[in-house]
């Protein structure tokens, strides 16, 4: 397990202390009494923390996570949640993807939305980007043909998506990778003012070129 879902198991300890303690002072008992602290951990405590390991799963197993390089002297990020496969079907008919609540649009990795700060005006496949920060999504019901779209709303939940606030959609080359990626992982590799955005998962790898304008 995890320091971070020990350090929430900690603080439900805790809480339920807590619980309990005003479960006593309800009751007319003393604090900390040996009976009622019984009762309530026996009847409380099981639920409870198979409820939190629950939470603590989906808090942890798609961990923040961000790629950076420098391209004609300015900095380009992509912040994003990395998910594992875990053996489960992640593209196509019944995939995970397909049941995201903006599918077919792909928030494009997990948690809030995928996110590109770039701090120089940017050719994106073609599109003209400014410098500033903006949203990623990819288009994945064909799954030959990927778009990635870059969009203007910012700071929104992954279940969100605003087709309104597109700055536009640009075409992916899409390629297998020599062997299946377990967890989700964005690259930015530049040389001088060119380079590419790279999205591995699965068995897709999908890039866009990038170019400093």
């Amino acid at each position: 397990m995890s320091w971070g879902r020990n350090l929430v198991l900690v603080q439900a300890a805790k809480a339920e202390q807590a619980t309990t303690r005003t479960h006593d002072a309800a009751a007319g008992k003393p604090s900390g009494s040996r009976c009622s602290r019984s009762t309530v951990i026996l009847m409380r405590t099981p639920k409870f923390f198979i409820a939190l390991m629950g939470v603590a799963e989906l808090l942890f197993a798609s961990p923040a996570a961000k790629t950076s390089a420098t391209i004609a002297g300015k900095p380009i990020t992509i912040k994003y949640g990395a998910p594992s496969v875990r053996g489960r079907q992640i593209f196509g008919d019944g995939g995970l993807v397909s049941k995201d609540w903006t599918y077919p649009v792909w928030r494009a990795g997990a948690n809030s939305a995928t996110t590109l700060t770039t701090g120089a005006d940017l050719d994106v496949g073609g599109l003209r980007v400014p410098r500033g920060t903006y949203s990623l999504y990819v288009l994945v019901n064909d799954p030959a043909n990927w778009l990635l779209i870059v969009n203007r709303q910012t700071g929104q939940g992954g279940h969100i998506y605003n087709p309104g606030m597109d700055l536009g959609r640009v075409d992916m080359k899409i390629d297998k990778p020599k062997a299946p990626v377990e967890k989700l992982r964005y690259s930015i590799t530049t040389t001088g003012n060119t380079g590419s955005i790279r999205l591995e998962w699965e068995n897709y790898v999908a890039s866009v070129p990038i170019r400093a304008t």
